[in-house]
């Protein structure tokens, strides 16, 4: 019995001594933790304050991630308009004779060259013209012979000033027909040495005056046009502007070599920027507006005269820090953007807290609560998407 006793002290003394271990050890840990910060709770908070987004999902998603630069970001005006050309640089092809079409050699959005053949035309109007030309140069050489006959004898007293004067008449007269319908084979495109050497020509070719871009083609293959019928258009998108209408109560803070940015369709999410090189000097009455041309600096894409724009001319040069505004995501009353760092395949997107300006048509000025490295990247685009996986992230981690 006593032996059983003293095993019995022993065993209860282990476990006091367990027990005291445990609570110690359990102590010492709680006074550690309030040293270091950095408990369970707050490490999982710490990794939720970043977004990962594989190469996948960074295509899938169209991220868009750029520099921010300094922009203008007040005192402009806005204007409306359209793309145009100068008249100079716009052609419309026509024919001087009615005529059937024989040919059409392009199609609309083909480049030509001045002087390129676009078509071919056939009539035996012209024809009669060859033909008429022809008889007339071969009376006008008969006769032209006649004249100088009549001046040899004239000149050596032995012929008719009457005579001489009829020839010499006769003579210019049919030099002047001859000369009329030469010139009329010339606005054909046809040779006139040619018809001359006995060459009728059954087609002509119509020619374009100016190089550039079949815009319209209005004519088909074997149709009868009528003269002057409007058969094609022809485009130099070289010299392409921006025409913009500038209302009354703006006119004043408009002027020459101000800059303009502007959009148009066929380039989503592409500013353009132009300078101005004119600025009318009447008013357009419906609406009370006058016209403004901008000379575009940065020509890419397939810009077409009579494309609608939206601008805003540059009044003055206040510049300011300034991101898109889908590039900025609200959590209760603050605001952030997304730095974007590349991790081996993946992509990492962080946020930092921002203040908001004024808003300019899609970008807002914004000013960082703390220091940003230079020549850093951000979204651009989708920031509430990744402030929402940034969050759900959080309440993973919560759990």
């Amino acid at each position: 019995m006593k032996n059983l006793s003293k095993y019995t002290n022993i065993g209860l003394l282990t476990i006091l001594l367990a027990l005291t271990s445990c609570g110690d050890s359990k102590s010492e840990s709680a006074e550690n933790n309030e040293g270091n910060p950095v408990t369970e709770e707050a490490h999982t908070e710490g990794d939720a304050e970043e977004v990962m987004l594989t190469a996948k999902q960074f295509d899938a998603l169209q991220m868009e991630i750029d520099t921010l630069q300094m922009r203008n970001m007040s005192g402009y005006v806005e204007a409306n308009g359209q793309l145009e050309v100068p008249p100079q640089n716009e052609a419309t092809i026509t024919t001087v004779v009615g005529a059937n079409v024989v040919s059409i050699e392009v199609i609309e959005g083909d480049k030509v060259n001045k002087g390129q053949t676009v078509a071919y035309l056939s009539h035996p109007n012209i024809i009669q013209k060859q033909t008429d030309y022809l008889n007339a140069y071969s009376n006008s050489q008969f006769l032209k012979k006649e004249f100088e006959r009549q001046k040899t004898l004239y000149d050596a007293g032995v012929g008719s000033g009457a005579n001489f004067q009829k020839a010499e008449a006769e003579y210019q007269a049919s030099r002047s027909m001859a000369n009329g319908l030469e010139a009329q084979l010339q606005q054909l495109n046809v040779s006139a040495s040619g018809v001359r050497n006995g060459t009728i020509y059954q087609r002509v070719a119509l020619r374009s005056p100016i190089e550039g871009f079949v815009q319209k083609v209005e004519v088909k293959t074997g149709q009868y046009v009528e003269p002057q019928t409007d058969l094609m258009e022809i485009v130099d998108t070289h010299h392409v502007h921006a025409d913009l209408m500038v209302f009354e109560k703006d006119v004043y803070k408009v002027k020459e070599g101000q800059k303009v940015t502007f959009n148009v369709q066929s380039i989503p999410g592409k500013e353009l920027t132009a300078e101005i090189y004119s600025v009318g000097k009447t008013f357009e009455q419906n609406p009370k507006a006058i016209h403004v041309h901008a000379e575009i600096e940065n020509k890419e894409g397939n810009l077409i005269p009579g494309m609608y724009i939206q601008g805003r001319i540059q009044t003055d040069n206040n510049k300011t820090l300034a991101i898109p505004e889908s590039a900025i995501a609200a959590d209760g009353n603050r605001f952030f953007v997304f730095l974007v760092e590349k991790e081996g395949d993946d992509w990492s997107f962080t946020p930092n807290e921002v203040t908001k300006g004024a808003q300019d048509g899609e970008w807002i000025p914004i000013d960082f609560l703390t220091e940003q490295k230079s020549n850093v990247k951000y979204a651009f685009n989708n920031a509430y998407y990744l402030m929402a996986e940034m969050k759900k992230g959080e309440a993973e981690h919560s759990h």
